[in-house]
């Protein structure tokens, strides 16, 4: 099955995936998205028209005459663009139906959330300034692969920790944009654990006798063994410090040297001299974790945040095997349902992604 397929001679899988034409037609009502049939007859032949605009190239002139030539409807493009905007909300309720039905349960009754942020152009935009971009903020859920959550913005929405509802229990992953003291307090309080990565200089490290702590000297004398795994508070404005287990690895000779490199290049094109503290940093892998170490040891919490990759092959998925771009024009109205409408397909899809994909599984027990 593919996005082209959805809508022909799988179109009827479609409809009774998200629940059947009953409640698309009452969904559809609910939102405002269809209120009587005039030129489309009903709400199944809406979302489909809406799907044939946003996954195709054909523009709105070719896609109201693809409709008109498959005998779905006849409608002007203007009336398609209307249309279109009044979807939005609808799509948002498809798509947090699918998410629901799809909530794993986790293994060993701990299901791991991979929380990131990918974005897309808006259209005629260059670069990422101000309006340029939309934000999707999402969650990725282990062990079933798959997207758990979706909350579109503009690029003023800024990647928060506590942006998705914490499932009690969960282990939230994320990388060092996610470092944000108050937001993982709250994430934790929520009944989750957390597990950070973390840019030595952005944080004010505190040991657990409320003292300064120098992250580096602790490196340093931690590189014979290349391990560090301590308890270490962070500091908080107005709030006490948060207790946590700092963890860190040093890096294999080649990674470590590529860091170095990296570094490097980001302090001359930012027109910056290099400090000897950010080379050494940039050998060690810094990672910050509310889960215990009695249940978790050093290598368990390495492990786990190798798998902060998989989420990147989900937005790979959705950029290449679902075809999300930006969305063309730039009124809001007409481009957040264009987004939502790749979103939908790829929860459509996704049961289907290892045969999309070379990718290999979540390993399971045998």
């Amino acid at each position: 099955m593919t996005h082209e397929s959805l809508l022909n001679e799988d179109w009827a899988h479609v409809v009774d995936q998200l629940g059947g034409a009953a409640l698309l037609e009452r969904s559809a009502r609910e939102t405002k998205a269809f209120l009587r049939p005039r030129a489309i007859s009903t709400a199944e032949d809406l979302l489909r028209l809406i799907l044939a605009y946003c996954l195709g190239e054909k523009g709105l002139r070719l896609t109201t005459a693809w409709a008109s030539a498959m005998g779905l409807v006849d409608i002007s493009n203007v009336a398609l663009l209307y249309r279109l905007r009044q979807c939005g909300d609808w799509l948002c309720f498809l798509i947090g139906r699918l998410l629901s039905r799809a909530a794993p349960k986790a293994a060993e009754g701990r299901l791991i959330r991979l929380i990131d942020a990918t974005t897309v152009a808006k259209a005629g935009a260059h670069g990422k300034t101000q309006g340029s971009l939309w934000r999707i903020h999402s969650a990725f859920d282990l062990p079933h692969e798959r997207f758990g959550h979706f909350e579109l913005t503009d690029e003023t929405g800024g990647e928060r920790l506590d942006r998705i509802p914490v499932i009690p229990g969960e282990i939230r992953i994320g990388d060092r944009a996610y470092l944000q003291p108050d937001r993982m307090a709250t994430v934790i309080d929520a009944g989750a654990d957390i597990l950070i990565r973390a840019n030595w200089k952005n944080a004010r490290w505190i040991d657990e006798r409320g003292r300064r702590l120098d992250l580096l000297s602790c490196l340093r004398k931690a590189a014979a063994v290349g391990r560090l795994d301590r308890p270490i508070l962070i500091a908080r404005k107005g709030a006490a410090p948060l207790a946590l287990r700092l963890v860190a690895a040093r890096k294999p000779p080649e990674l470590a040297a590529a860091a170095r490199q990296k570094a490097r290049k980001e302090a001359k094109r930012r027109g910056h001299q290099i400090s000897q503290k950010t080379l050494l940093a940039a050998e060690w892998i810094i990672l910050v974790t509310s889960l215990a170490p009695d249940a978790f040891t050093t290598d368990d919490i390495l492990q786990l945040y190798r798998l902060r990759w998989r989420i990147e092959l989900g937005f790979k998925r959705l950029k290449s095997l679902i075809g999300l771009r930006g969305p063309p024009g730039t009124d809001e109205r007409s481009a957040r349902p264009y987004i939502l409408a790749h979103l939908l397909v790829m929860l459509l899809l996704e049961p289907l992604v290892d045969a999309l994909e070379d990718s290999p599984p979540w390993p399971t027990a045998a």
